[in-house]
């Protein structure tokens, strides 16, 4: 068997798992794996591993690979996006869908170092030093099968050392790193400049081979430092079309989708679950975040965005957000946080958090958001209760502010509404009634066209409302200032086509156009986004990802909290429910299975520390098994070899030397086949033709000396012998 080594120089292996478990935060990991490796210089034991073995250990590292491209594909939410994508291909699930694929690879390429430990660590501690070829190949082990099936000689095996190639994985996995910095390339130079070192050519002064590896760094640190630079430039233009909603809310702003042409689609994927504790009724909406600022279809949160305090704890998994509140209800709630960090779903004056596991504290801003940290699910108690919320009072500057573009619009529809002067109640109502009498709910919105010019009410007076100008009383819209004003659709804003012309949209569009006519109104008014919950299973709701709504945030001065006050169409839920796709029982399965799934990984049950129990002894029982059976099997055969063996006749033949080189040339012996019929299949072989006929002399001579009672002369024994070594020679 020939011998192919290229040895690795010592604790390089070691240094190469350290420097990726530090770029992949997986440092401990990487210490005890270079431990492993390396320990090998001081610890003289080692193991006799046959192929079998070595083959066994390559199918333990090809499941371990599966079952790695299952979990990394399950735990990046690849199966719900990729159903998303099916159920509604459209660029919003094509791109969940292409981030999912993205991030498995990642994670996958990542966690090579530890799918190919076994195989390099059982390198490591064989008494061969290395690896056999066929064990690893598929392609070379099938070649040796099927010349074993045929009958045909085999090429001699080889053995590799694969250090070098899992050196190799390391580094690459190390690229897929977690930490920012140049100390990435550095390290991978030197580590490069360490590996090639053994390796150079002795015919040039080791001062050229420095100069020349010191040229290819400075080359390539010029050239990822211009990569860099370019992905800068890149990601310097970010237009809205590049953007899209996922999961969760931005703190910082909202894109809405007013103004887009065609439909709007969303999809049915399952992202909370609630649970009303007995008596209390589920809460109608859910508030990830609320924003301040409108301005060109975009709501912003203002100097809000970065307000963020943390929340005080009692017990570590239990959070006050507002000191003192009475919470009448609780409820619940199981979400998502993807990438580990995300805005919590909460009911409106949720007071307390309670059974929260998160690696940081919560943190609350004024605008009545909770960001938190901690594992990919979390499945925690809200108490809420009517009265105060953790949002600020109002801000004149902020909570009153209407852009200039919509204040016509906005005018027109107040004078349409015959609303100005009224108390804040009645106004509220005769908006809510306005707009569920005279518009309707819509996914889809037409292309701009020529204004068509409708009867409705002139604003005299179109000034900003925080300066305190009053809208004149009401009067029809002549033609001549509708032709001033709103001269085609496509120079309205999209707001205001809605209020004037189409009066037909989604969710945004009432929340939007209520948070500027109230401030309009001298109300302060925020936009706030969240879900609607309403899907009832038994004592439990689900909320899917087209639940996402937009509402109104009103301030009510005399209980000092922000209410809220919505006025999409009721119709809106069953527009939705009518998207749903005839095979959504499909993707529901999997949400319940991947939500059962994900208590299990992120510690929201106590079954995994039970499966980790038991696991336990199935995996000491393996390690047992690949590690010391060979060392029994040296044992017994050490404590065999001392055992007197009874001498039989022949056994110093020399045709057994014969069919030791036949076999090492590929020509195996099949089970319970004669030696007769064996060497007839061998001779066969061209190759073989020049000893076909001493082979079958032989083959008598060694049956006779062998089995013969009366065994051989001393004229047939040399025969034998000489003969023997005759076509050994011939051989080669």
């Amino acid at each position: 068997m020939r011998e192919s080594f290229t040895k690795p120089p010592p604790l390089l292996l070691g240094a190469g798992l350290l420097f990726w478990g530090w770029q992949t935060d997986a440092l401990l990991i990487g210490a005890v794996l270079a431990a492993g490796l390396e320990s090998a210089h001081w610890i003289k034991a080692r193991w006799e591993f046959t192929d079998e073995d070595f083959s066994r250990m390559r199918i333990f590292c090809e499941l371990f690979l599966l079952a790695a491209i299952v979990y990394a594909f399950t735990s990046n939410q690849g199966p719900t996006d990729f159903l998303g994508l099916f159920e509604h291909p459209t660029p919003l699930t094509t791109r969940n869908a292409g981030t999912a694929s993205a991030r498995t690879s990642t994670a996958l390429f990542r966690w090579m170092p530890m799918v190919f430990y076994l195989l390099m660590a059982a390198q490591t501690y064989s008494t061969q030093q290395g690896v056999p070829l066929q064990t690893i190949s598929r392609i070379v082990g099938a070649t040796w099968r099927k010349a074993r099936k045929l009958g045909q000689s085999m090429p001699a095996g080889r053995v590799v050392d694969i250090g070098y190639p899992y050196f190799m994985v390391c580094l690459f996995a190390s690229t897929m790193r977690v930490r920012e910095g140049m100390v990435f390339f550095w390290g991978l130079g030197a580590l490069l400049a360490w590996a090639l070192w053994p390796q150079r050519s002795r015919r040039f002064n080791w001062a050229l081979w420095v100069m020349a590896l010191a040229t290819a760094m400075a080359l390539g640190y010029s050239g990822q430092r211009g990569l860099g630079r370019l992905q800068s430039l890149l990601g310097g233009y970010n237009p809205q079309w590049f953007t899209g909603r996922g999961t969760g809310a931005d703190l910082s702003r909202s894109w809405t989708e007013i103004g887009q042409i065609g439909r709007v689609k969303t999809s049915g994927k399952i992202v909370i679950r609630l649970e009303p504790k007995k008596g209390t009724a589920a809460p109608p909406l859910l508030r990830e975040a609320s924003y301040r600022s409108y301005g060109r279809q975009v709501w912003a949160a203002g100097f809000s965005e970065n307000d963020f305090v943390g929340v005080p704890e009692t017990n570590g998994t239990s959070y006050v957000l507002l000191p003192g509140k009475t919470n009448a209800a609780s409820v619940t709630i199981a979400s998502y946080l993807p990438g580990g960090k995300g805005l919590l779903p909460l009911p409106r004056g949720s007071g307390q958090l309670d059974n929260l596991f998160v690696y940081l504290p919560p943190q609350k801003n004024s605008l009545g958001s909770v960001l938190a940290q901690g594992p990919g699910l979390v499945m925690f108690d809200a108490h809420y209760g009517p009265g105060a919320t953790i949002d600020a009072a109002p801000n004149t500057n902020e909570d009153l502010a209407i852009t200039a573009k919509e204040l016509a619009g906005l005018d027109g529809v107040i004078s349409e509404m015959q609303c100005q002067g009224q108390r804040k109640d009645q106004a509220l109502g005769m908006i809510r009634e306005f707009f569920q009498d005279k518009f309707t709910y819509s996914l889809w919105q037409p292309p701009a066209k020529r204004a068509a010019h409708r009867n409705v009410m002139h604003p005299a007076a179109s000034t900003n409302v925080t300066k305190g100008t009053s809208v004149a009383p009401p009067q029809l819209l002549p033609q001549a200032w509708q032709r001033q004003h709103f001269p085609q659709d496509p120079d309205l804003t999209p707001l205001t086509r809605f209020l004037l012309d189409t009066r037909s949209g989604h969710c945004e569009y009432f929340a939007t156009a209520t948070v500027l006519l109230l401030r309009r109104l001298h109300i302060p008014a925020r936009y706030a986004v969240g879900y609607a919950v309403h899907e009832r299973t038994r004592d439990k709701y689900v909320v899917r990802l087209r639940d996402a709504h937009a509402w109104c945030l009103v301030w009510d001065e005399p209980s000092q909290s922000w209410q809220d006050f919505d006025t999409t169409p009721a119709s809106w839920l069953q527009a939705e429910e009518q998207r749903a796709s005839a095979f959504q029982f499909l993707s529901d399965a999997w949400s319940r299975l991947w939500f059962e799934i994900s208590k299990l990984r992120w510690g929201q049950t106590q079954l995994r520390q039970y499966v980790l129990w038991a696991l336990a002894p199935i995996l000491a029982l393996l390690l047992y098994q690949i590690i010391f059976r060979s060392r029994r099997r040296r044992q017994e055969a050490s404590r065999a070899s001392r055992v007197p063996k009874p001498v039989w006749p022949g056994l110093d033949s020399e045709f057994y030397q014969l069919e030791e080189k036949l076999v090492k040339r590929g020509l195996l012996r099949q089970e319970s086949e004669p030696l007769s019929a064996w060497l007839v299949r061998v001779a066969a072989d061209p190759a073989l033709a020049p000893v076909r006929k001493p082979l079958a002399l032989l083959l008598r001579l060694h049956y006779r000396y062998r089995f013969d009672p009366t065994g051989l002369d001393g004229p047939d024994r040399e025969a034998l012998r000489r003969q023997a070594q005759a076509c050994l020679s011939r051989m080669g």
